[in-house]
């Protein structure tokens, strides 16, 4: 019996429990969307190629499944680009299937065909982010290719990869034993651990240590290591920093719970991490922003400060700081076996109760000094007032998806998340756009959970278009449009440094501007609101959260910068030697 190599394809898929795909059609792809129209696949259309990818990135998140992309070649690929570099960055699994070119047409530049530096070179293109790029040059080739790329996309450091493959060969009759091998494959690799030894040494380190200090990164979440590393700082009562991907594997409610590092950390949180005398990094790259741009008089000072480093990815260990012990492990293995270990070593938990009531402390401090603004009344809203009321709304096991500007910074900083792995932020590639399809993504791999995207206006108008998926969809998201009528975090660098904000606040006729987004939604379908008063705000999420259906609130705010003590050496950089601060005056 013979198939076309798509419908294989697509048995393939649902064999390896693949149950929604995102994409775009294209006249390169439509075999295989043919082949899904039978499938128990569900097939996520969308109307941009950047929302699918980044569709897929949500719900990769939130299903801790890979994502899977359908594209078209050309403008197609290039269109999902910015949301599969996204995801390669936050090291998210992906697997992106494309149309290419047909193979008897190499080098006649047909149709849509990318062949400026050599022929048929379209997946030439994501070859600097993603971590590897296939093009199929025969049919019998797929099914190792594929099976390939999931154990790729999803083993070691996580990430995305690309399969181009020509259209002529997804149209191609093969028969149905094609992919019989590597179904027997297994779906799911062991993943390495760490020997007794090196645990031994690592947590007599650690209890010997004066002021020892844990950084966790999204390394934690994508390991599903988050229990292991409650119950291991629990026991050695070790205070837990961490970085904006890894906000959330500690709830920020936990008494060890420092917060968040870098820029937008607290002078609190920043010096806990530069006076430890030992840190124990888990899964985290050490970014620039969350390390103060690695200049020691601010967050971390390694040395004299020694390191701890457990990564899934070699090229992490020593690259911004040096290590004393660095090790190559999973860590949701490395944990299960530290914990046991801490436990022969330390049969009793350490309380540590004087700096559970200090770090309590600097956290009622906090909350303090931001108490005026939660309350506010004031119209534009205070974006203080606006995260209050969001997290007074929703149920601690909420998703929340931010984009980039206020909703990212400040939900950071100020935004308690209880629950791992519920907040779904662009970190490594920060990039404008993700929030609102992300949310998508999200909602659909839990139906049962409700989702909110706080997204800027700047962020929001880049993919409306994730509207319409989301009513095909019947997809429940709520959309939060913190608009303050420009790239406000922009504007006020601008304002600060420069004097001016040229280029970065919207304006019509010499007048402040913005689309009313809450009417834009209603032409797709979506039952909207735009909030006319701080008081109108709450009660109109709670109906938009209860209300079972895509909703969009669009809220005017004050373009106001999140308050920060920290440290990022691009003012050094705009204002040298002038000591210039973030906000401007």
């Amino acid at each position: 019996m013979t198939q076309t190599v798509a419908q294989l394809l697509v048995e393939y898929l649902e064999a390896r429990g693949v149950d929604h795909i995102f994409g775009l059609c294209g006249h390169t792809n439509i075999a295989v969307l043919a082949a899904l129209e039978k499938s128990s696949i569900r097939f996520v259309n969308t109307r941009h190629e950047q929302i699918a990818a980044h569709a897929a990135d949500g719900y990769a998140r939130a299903s801790r499944k890979t994502g899977v992309v359908l594209s078209h070649l050309g403008p197609g690929l290039t269109n999902a680009a910015t949301g599969v570099a996204n995801a390669a960055l936050d090291s998210i699994p992906m697997v992106v299937i494309a149309g290419d070119v047909p193979s008897h047409y190499y080098g006649k530049h047909p149709h849509q065909e990318v062949n400026m530096h050599a022929d048929a070179s379209q997946f030439e293109i994501y070859r600097p982010f993603v971590k590897r790029a296939w093009r199929v040059e025969r049919p019998d080739h797929l099914p190792e290719i594929v099976d390939k790329a999931f154990h790729l996309a999803e083993s070691g450091r996580p990430g995305p990869v690309l399969i181009s493959v020509p259209m002529d060969i997804f149209s191609a009759e093969a028969r149905s034993t094609l992919f019989d091998r590597v179904k027997a494959n297994a779906s799911a690799y062991q993943k390495p651990s760490i020997d007794d030894t090196t645990a031994r040494t690592i947590v007599k380190t650690l209890l010997s240590a004066r002021k020892p200090v844990m950084y966790v990164g999204g390394g934690i979440l994508l390991a599903d290591a988050a229990q292991e590393l409650r119950d291991f700082a629990d026991h050695l009562g070790i205070p837990v920093a961490h970085s904006l991907m890894g906000k959330g594997a500690l709830p920020d409610d936990h008494p060890l719970t420092l917060g968040m590092t870098g820029f937008w950390g607290t002078k609190y949180i920043n010096d806990s991490c530069r006076n430890a005398d030992y840190v124990l990094a888990l899964g985290t790259r050490f970014c620039e922003a969350d390390c103060s741009s690695w200049e020691g008089e601010y967050t971390f000072n390694m040395p004299p400060t020694k390191l701890i480093h457990i990564d899934i990815d070699p090229s992490e260990l020593g690259r911004n700081y040096p290590v004393e012990i660095g090790v190559i492990a999973d860590l949701k293995q490395a944990l299960t076996v530290l914990n046991r270990v801490a436990r022969e070593l330390l049969p009793q938990p350490r309380g540590n109760e004087s700096l559970r009531q200090e770090i309590a402390a600097n956290r009622k401090q906090f909350k303090s000094s931001n108490a005026a603004a939660e309350a506010s009344a004031q119209f534009p809203m205070r974006p203080e007032r606006i995260l209050a009321d969001v997290r007074a709304v929703l149920p601690r096991d909420a998703f929340i998806t931010t984009d980039v500007g206020w909703n990212k910074n400040g939900v950071g900083q100020q935004f308690p998340i209880y629950e791992p792995g519920t907040i779904l932020t662009p970190g490594g590639y920060a990039t404008m756009g993700f929030g609102a399809p992300a949310a998508l993504g999200a909602k659909i791999a839990r139906p049962d959970r409700v989702v909110v995207s706080l997204v800027g206006d700047g962020g929001f108008g880049q993919n409306p278009a994730v509207l319409a998926s989301a009513v095909e969809q019947n997809a429940a998201v709520v959309w939060v449009v913190m608009n303050n009528l420009a790239f406000g975090t922009i504007a006020g660098l601008e304002k600060a440094h420069f004097g001016t904000t040229f280029g970065t606040v919207f304006r019509h006729n010499d007048q402040p501007y913005s689309p009313n987004f809450a009417a834009v939604a209603k032409a797709y379908g979506v039952d909207s609101v735009r909030i006319e008063s701080a008081d109108q705000f709450k009660p109109a999420l709670e109906h938009a959260v209860s209300c079972g259906k895509p909703y969009l609130l669009d809220v005017i705010m004050e373009n106001a910068p999140v308050p920060t003590a920290g440290h990022w050496n691009i003012m050094d950089i705009y204002s040298p030697g002038r000591k210039v601060s973030h906000v401007s005056t």
